[in-house]
């Protein structure tokens, strides 16, 4: 793990580089390290993948703008208001191919003005655009990609108002196009429009048509339906369930089919019925969906269900539809259609009786109702049908007369006048019907339209006695005959016309319209112009909208307003209820006192929850019964959300409430997206807020994220510095962003990263911290503790006393202080650690620093310390007091956590220290606490183990009553404070281990020892208790901040850290007598936070300093005049090399304060590749939400597996197990050993002094183990590559260590004997000879310098 200070995380990797020979890096085409550089003036598009990062596109020219985007087919549009874009001239609306990476104009008489809103209508195969320009249609226009021109639309265009069009969009069965914005369109006064509603209850699904929906379900209450086979689960066996489902889709409401089978569903009703279609609603309950069926009819319906996904097919929905909607003489047969608010009806005067008579159809009777009349009257029975309609639309009425000869009563019939009334405002029809068919007919009674049954109105057909009767009748009576009526739907939602194309109604004038206006794609008028007054043949349901928009706006002819007023965004759900939204207050109608946000419900303009909001709305966003809303207001219109609507809200259709999303953020969105799970927010803010109340928050320049599950707002990916005009979806997972961008990275994440294997070996997938880390609160700084008062015991009292008295007699030398550590603002991770739950067998990441964030639900934030799941990227906080500073130090002890930094815990004696029980969740308050001295606070910077001690180190004075400054051990057997040896004086920075066991410490620091040798390395040996100085004094040029012991190597140390006088910065080497500096002096402004020895794939040439097989990590805030600015640099033994780069938002440098790691040691023998994976965890220390950059420029790392300390012998042997000969080249990370938790996330020391091979044994449900694709062996030189070197290629080499070279080919050696290297091509092992004895053979090339 990296932790950085006050950085934005951006990657850059460049792998397979062979580090044999190390490549040239070309600093001066890198330049001094800070965020890219763009130019604000212009308008800058990104394309955003699955995990966030960004990559550029191009920008317009200065002072563009990029408003609006869609895709058609492969193919990019952008439009706004631009003449370049890249290095391409064109005009407000440009194409990208992706394929070729190129921009193209679209032709050459494109919009002559801005565009606002782009739709890419793969329907038709066209781009509609709309903005404020004249040409090539008023303010809307349409590009035919084929044809290659532009074109008017076919009604001319919209003007008036603002005369703007601002969205484009299409209704929920892609059957309409809506557009919006400030325009005005204009109707004959003589032109009605239909009551647009239908039945409120119907379940809407995407694939259904108005048409489909508008048409009555045939009731089955009475009716046999059997499904079967039906699967044996209780909660879905009931076919009946999904005729008219009571609730959702699931238990109780749907239905299977038993596993693997093919179903029929069977519906008899034993009468005569006719069935139109049929309604079916898949389920989408895990394993069963549906996908293919038939039909066939014989004495009912017969559904067969063939195909399907998952175990077995599956239903929600089972409906027969009518032709349209129906009504039968027999009140049985009406009964309640499905989801309907009520049944067709009927009304007679007279005696009617029931006549059954059977039909040509097996097993099906037919009953009818007759009534006789006596021949010669003028009056008689009436019968009126009332049919439940459920939408407005243009019918048939037929009324269904059965045949006389079935009945055997064809002398006594005659005929019959039947009066339709089709709605209000509409002329009736009478039609006379002849009655005496010998067979079954269909007779037509009126053609038009039919306005839908509701509480004011229904339609009626009413059945008489002719007037001028014909036959003779049988008996001195007729018998007139009262069977069903039908109603066939032939189209819906339109104007009335009376069919000699004027319309029918009486109204004088214009109907004007406001914002809105929908284009149906079957229109085939020639004749309409929206620019004048359209004619009522264009007029649909939907637009009284815009008519009711108009009115309660507060329209005057169509021309002015009280204020300006716009509708920017539309949304239709599928229930047919439409959203709009924009900048208008609504004074008049149904909605009036509504504000920016309204609803169209049952015909008419409805208020949402507390009368919409306070404030402008620019973007809306529907997903299921979420509307997400976006736009420059802070609270509902009534102001019921305490102002936590900062910029964004969430409306719940369902229960009619509003929500926000956390606190909001501090400036307006212009623009929202949908893309896997997350809506992302763009727009002109800078931060996501933390509380509604002051301004604190997580940085979020012009982009923000909101995980729709987890609730929660959630790191972006990609790092911006900005705002934002626009963000829309580019693919079904991928997103297009655009705006005025000041600076911008791929990769950006707020305190953490997680890398592994990628797709590409060039380079890792990265995936940043999946929740969002704040600052801390306003009235807590990690620099402004809250202080207890000491405790006092006679003990410490003692110690202080005797360091007074004794302080006055001997002349202490004055120690320098620690140089400065890296800067770590809110947000900052400083440390972390793995930790693996024994009872879940969960591994999580514990991380700590200076940070504070909300665990989902909590009202109250968490500070300093958190648990992050990587699997879910959920973050929890421990349980208990919280603590008040800035932890960092991080080490596991079993299940024992212990934090080290600078903090206390309210009403506990911590001070810097404190032990957290993991599977307990509780404080372990035995340790007894750390203190300091009135002019140092306690800061632990370094918590670590040998045996059973936890070593503690950093600025303190005494462990609970023992003086042990800076440096002290807590024996956990006997949970007692220990010293070490006879301690040392000063401030401890960093600590490291050598040796075989951990049995030498190594400390740095300012540090004196208890004999006043001021000595800024030390060294502790366990064995015999004693300190001693690591060099002479002077040898080092001042305090040391960071000590690395190479591979437990005693005899190879190296510390970096400032000159006493703060004028450069050092990196020295210890080769067992001496300290020797190595390159040149860094800046005095260079702070060095960590020194780390790194395992490489490949080797780097051969130097007396560090083994070709490794490199040293140096990180922190590093200044150098060979590379700029650097947070993390590798160094070879010889060079330099730029690693690791950050930077602020401003584009100041930043720093990398620690990498660290959960594999206690590892192997740089590079033997026995085994396939793995990679996970490494990057925590980065943020300031105002920045992120960090990774060059990685040519090293290829491989943590291998090694839990043992011996050095592994070369097998052989094991030559038959890979027949490769040489390395197969590797990406950076790709060889990590995932399996065995080499992620790189902890802070002790990389390795002890032996290495020892081991079997690896795998966890086989580790989410990170083998992949099977990265084997590699390393060979014997001879093996790998062809051969030994030349006599002349030869050079000297010492043996660090003795080897027994008991294996064959191997070559014993003694410690400091003289070799001979003939061929070091293997990073392992090297081919030697002893020049004393002349053997030679292969020997660890860990082993010599």
């Amino acid at each position: 793990m990296v932790t950085t200070s006050s950085c934005v995380l951006v990657f850059s990797l460049f792998s397979n580089v062979a580090l044999a020979a190390l490549p040239l890096v070309d600093f001066d085409r890198m330049g001094t390290v800070g965020l890219a550089a763009f130019d604000p003036a212009t308008s800058t598009i990104f394309s955003r993948n699955t995990d966030g990062a960004l990559t550029r596109l191009a920008s317009t020219n200065i002072g563009g703008r990029i408003l609006a985007s869609c895709i058609l087919k492969d193919t990019l549009y952008i439009a706004g208001s631009f003449s370049s874009i890249g290095t391409t001239s064109a005009s407000n609306v440009a194409s990208f191919t992706s394929s070729s990476g190129s921009w193209a104009p679209l032709g050459s008489n494109g919009p002559n003005g801005e565009v606002h809103a782009a739709f890419c209508d793969a329907k038709d195969n066209k781009v509609w655009v709309g903005g404020t320009f004249s040409s090539p249609g008023s303010n809307v226009a349409v590009w035919d990609p084929k044809a290659g021109t532009w074109s008017q639309p076919p009604f001319v265009g919209l003007s008036g108002a603002q005369a703007k069009v601002l969205s484009i969009t299409t209704n929920a069965s892609d059957s309409s196009i809506f557009f919006a914005g400030s325009f005005v369109t204009t109707f004959p006064g003589d032109g009605m429009v239909l009551n647009g509603t239908n039945n409120p209850n119907v379940p809407f699904s995407q694939g259904a048509t108005p048409f489909s929906s508008s048409l009555v379900p045939v009731p089955l209450e009475n009716a046999q339906v059997v499904g079967s086979p039906s699967t044996s689960d209780h909660q879905f066996s009931n076919v009946q369930n999904i005729l008219c489902p009571s609730g959702a889709d699931g238990a109780g409401n749907s239905w299977f089919a038993a596993d693997a089978s093919t179903a029929l569903v069977t519906v008899r009703t034993f009468s005569f019925i006719s069935v139109n279609g049929v309604r079916l609603g898949n389920t989408f309950q895990s394993n069963h969906g549906t996908t293919g069926f038939s039909t066939q009819t014989i004495t009912g319906v017969q559904i067969k269900l063939s195909d399907f996904t998952g175990s077995s097919a599956g239903l929600h929905i089972l409906q027969l539809l009518s032709s349209g909607a129906f009504a039968s003489s027999v009140d049985s047969n009406n009964e309640m259609s499905c989801f309907a608010p009520n049944p067709s009806n009927t009304t007679r005067t007279g005696d009617w009786v029931a006549k059954i008579a059977n039909t040509d159809i097996a097993g099906t009777t037919q009953t009818v109702l007759v009534a006789d009349v006596d021949v010669g009257t003028s009056t008689g029975p009436t019968f009126t049908w009332i049919p439940y309609v459920s939408a407005s639309g243009n019918y048939d009425i037929n009324l269904l007369v059965p045949g006389c000869t079935n009945f055997q009563d064809c002398s006594s019939r005659t005929s019959v006048k039947v009066t339709v009334f089709p709605g209000e405002g509409l002329q009736p029809s009478v039609t006379t019907v002849n009655q005496q068919n010998e067979d079954d007919a269909t007779m037509l009674l009126y053609s038009g339209p039919i306005l839908p049954s509701s509480p004011n109105f229904v339609t009626t057909v009413t059945m008489t006695l002719a007037d001028d009767p014909v036959g003779s009748g049988q008996g001195g009576k007729y018998e007139i005959v009262a069977d069903r009526v039908q109603l066939v739907l032939k189209s819906v939602g339109n104007s009335t016309s009376n069919g000699s194309g004027s319309t029918l109604g009486s109204a004088q004038g214009t109907n004007s319209g406001f914002g809105f206006f929908e284009w149906p794609r079957s229109l085939t008028v020639t004749d309409a112009d929206a620019t004048n007054t359209l004619p009522n043949s264009t007029l649909t349901a939907l637009d009284v909208i815009g008519i009711d928009m108009f009115k309660g706006a507060g329209g005057s002819n169509g021309l002015s307003f009280a204020n300006p007023s716009a509708i920017t965004a539309v949304v239709h759900h599928p229930s047919g209820n439409v959203y709009l939204a924009g900048d208008f207050t609504l004074s008049s109608g149904s909605a009036s006192g509504s504000a920016n946000v309204v609803g169209f419900k049952s015909g008419v303009l409805a208020s949402l929850s507390n009368n919409g909001l306070n404030g402008p709305v620019t973007s809306l966003l529907l997903n299921g019964d979420q509307l997400f809303v976006g736009g420059g207001f802070s609270d509902t219109l009534s102001g019921s959300m305490g102002g936590k609507l900062k910029g964004v809200a969430l409306y719940n259709i369902g229960s009619d409430s509003w929500s926000s999303l956390g606190a909001g953020l501090d400036g307006p969105v212009t623009s929202l997206s949908l893309a896997n799970g997350q809506v992302l927010a763009a727009g002109n803010f800078t931060q996501v807020l933390a509380s509604s109340v002051g301004n604190g928050g997580v940085p979020a320049a012009g982009l923000a994220t909101w995980d729709i599950k987890k609730g929660a707002w959630v790191n972006s990916g990609g790092f911006v510095v900005g705002s934002f005009t626009h963000v829309g979806n580019e693919t079904s997972s991928t997103q297009l962003m655009a705006g005025n961008v000041v600076a911008a990275r791929k990769v950006g994440a707020s305190g953490m990263v997680l890398l592994k294997n990628g797709n590409s070996k060039t380079s890792p997938a990265i995936t940043p911290l999946g929740a969002q880390l704040d600052d801390l609160p306003k009235n807590s700084t990690p620099n402004a503790l809250r202080r207890r008062s000491p405790v006092h015991s006679s003990a410490w009292m003692s110690h202080w006393l005797r360091s007074k008295l004794f302080s006055r007699q001997t002349t202490i030398p004055q120690l320098p202080p620690l140089p400065t550590s890296v800067s770590a603002p809110a947000p900052a991770v400083l440390a972390g650690v793995f930790w693996k739950n024994s009872s879940s067998s969960a591994q999580v990441a514990i991380i700590g620093g200076n940070f504070s964030f909300f665990v989902p639900g909590a009202s109250t934030p968490s500070e300093t310390i958190a648990i992050y799941d990587p699997t879910t990227g959920t973050i929890q906080s421990l349980r208990g007091s919280q603590l008040n500073g800035t932890v960092r130090s991080l080490f596991i002890d079993g299940n024992l956590l212990y934090i080290g930094g600078e903090f206390t815990i309210p009403g506990t004696h911590t001070n810097g220290l404190a032990v957290f029980d993991l599977t307990a969740e509780t404080w372990i308050t035995s340790v007894p606490a750390l203190r300091g001295t009135s002019n140092s606070p306690v800061i632990v910077r370094s918590i670590s183990k040998s045996s059973s001690k936890i070593v503690v180190a950093g600025t303190f004075s005494q462990a609970g009553a023992l003086g042990c400054q800076s440096i002290c051990a807590y024996d956990t057997s006997s949970q007692q404070w220990i010293t070490l040896g006879s301690g040392i004086r000063g401030e401890v920075a960093s600590i490291a281990y050598g040796g075989v066991d951990q049995e030498i410490l190594v400390a740095s620091g300012s540090i004196a020892l208890s004999d006043n040798t001021v000595s800024n390395v030390v060294q502790f040996t366990f064995s015999n208790n004693t300190w001693v100085a690591l060099g002479s004094t002077g040898e080092l040029p001042g305090p040391v901040s960071a000590i690395e012991v190479n591979n437990g190597n005693i005899s190879s140390v190296f510390a970096a850290g400032r000159s006493t006088d703060g004028s450069s910065s050092f990196l020295s080497f210890w080769n067992g007598s001496k300290w020797t500096t190595l390159g040149s002096p860094m800046k005095g402004s260079t702070t060095v936070s960590q020194l780390t020895m790194v395992p490489l794939q490949d080797t780097h040439s051969a130097n007396g300093v560090i083994e070709p097989n490794r490199m040293l990590m140096m990180s922190g805030l590093l200044i150098d005049s060979t590379f700029g600015n650097a947070s993390s640099v590798l160094f070879d033994g010889q060079t330099f090399i730029p690693y690791i780069q950050t930077s602020s938002a401003n584009g100041s440098p930043g720093a990398v304060a620690s990498l660290f790691r959960s594999l206690s040691s590892f192997s740089f023998n590079q033997r026995h590749f085994l396939p793995v994976g990679v996970v490494i965890l990057i925590s980065i220390a943020t300031a105002a939400g920045v992120v960090f950059l990774i060059a990685l420029i040519g090293i290829l790392w491989t943590l291998l597996s090694r839990r043992d300390d011996k050095l592994a012998k070369f097998d052989g042997a094991e030559e038959e197990d890979d027949d490769s000969t040489h390395y197969r080249p590797s990406s950076l990370l790709e060889h990590i050993n995932a399996a065995t938790r080499t992620t790189i996330l902890g802070a002790s020391s990389f390795a002890t002094n032996g290495e020892k091979e081991g079997k690896i044994n795998h966890d086989s449900n580790d989410p990170f183990g083998p992949d099977a694709s990265n084997y590699i062996r390393a060979e014997t030189p001879s093996d790998a590559v062809g051969g030994m070197l030349s006599e002349e290629a030869s050079r000297p080499a010492h043996a660090r260590y003795s080897f027994d070279g008991a294996g064959e080919g191997e070559l014993p050696i003694s410690a400091g004997t003289e070799l001979e290297v003939l061929d070091d091509r293997d990073p392992a092992w090297w081919y030697a000879r002893d020049v004393r004895t002349g053997q030679e053979g292969v020997v660890p090339a860990a082993y010599l310098y």
